[in-house]
């Protein structure tokens, strides 16, 4: 049962939102071998000033062992 939370900054659309969820979900169906009623997504919206206490430092930063996918913008 896959859930996938995705957090970017503000200002997609939803119609982008939609397709990120749906891009996703194609995505962990085919690499998890599971089905589209087993996967779940989560879209958070995140103002750039609280992008490094909410994500980079907590998210990143904070759990390196469990990060498959690391930024180019930061050291992490």
């Amino acid at each position: 049962m896959p859930h996938v939370i995705v957090k970017m900054l503000v200002g997609r659309s939803e119609a982008q939102k939609a397709a990120i969820a749906e891009a996703v979900t194609r995505a962990v169906m085919e690499t998890a071998r599971c089905a589209e009623n087993s996967v779940s997504v989560a879209i958070e919206d995140i103002a750039p000033e609280e992008w490094d206490a909410k994500v980079l430092d907590p998210d990143i930063r904070g759990r390196k062992a469990s990060l498959y996918k690391k930024p180019g913008y930061a050291e992490v």
